[in-house]
């Protein structure tokens, strides 16, 4: 991963064999990035996401190999109970076109990934919510 910053944003390049949010989080902790939104694009070709089942109040997790652009990627960085956070979606494409996606367990980069991180100042905790089975924003 190289970056540099302007003004508040970091323009992010991830580097073949890196896992997005292992970076998203390195980069969120060596830079005291509390409070965050996040857009990238990029080709991965090993990546989990998963889908959330209301009913049951879990996540689904779909794991995908081979050949991807991806077509969306977008989220948060805050904290929960003062720690580092990350709050992910990703759409990826193969190469018939067909998109797949959902929150973001893990993707490793298969060439690279350009990322925009925009810092918002202050801070915006996570509390987890037994009603909905989801970490939600927390604002107080």
């Amino acid at each position: 991963m190289d970056y540099r910053k302007f003004g508040n944003t970091y323009i992010v390049r991830l580097d073949k064999g890196e896992e997005i949010l292992e970076q998203v989080r390195a980069l969120a902790l060596k830079e005291g990035i509390h409070l965050a939104s996040v857009q990238a694009l990029g080709a991965v070709n090993d990546f989990t996401v998963g889908v959330f089942d209301t009913a049951e109040k879990k996540y689904h997790a779909n794991s995908f190999q081979g050949s991807y652009e991806i077509v969306s990627l977008t989220g948060t960085i805050d904290t929960m109970e003062g720690a580092f956070y990350c709050h992910l979606h990703m759409s990826a494409g193969d190469g018939q076109g067909r998109v797949v996606g959902g929150h973001l367990n893990r993707a490793v980069i298969s060439a690279t990934c350009e990322m925009v991180v925009t810092e918002i100042p202050g801070a915006v905790d996570r509390e987890f919510s037994r009603d909905i089975g989801l970490n939600l924003l927390k604002f107080e």
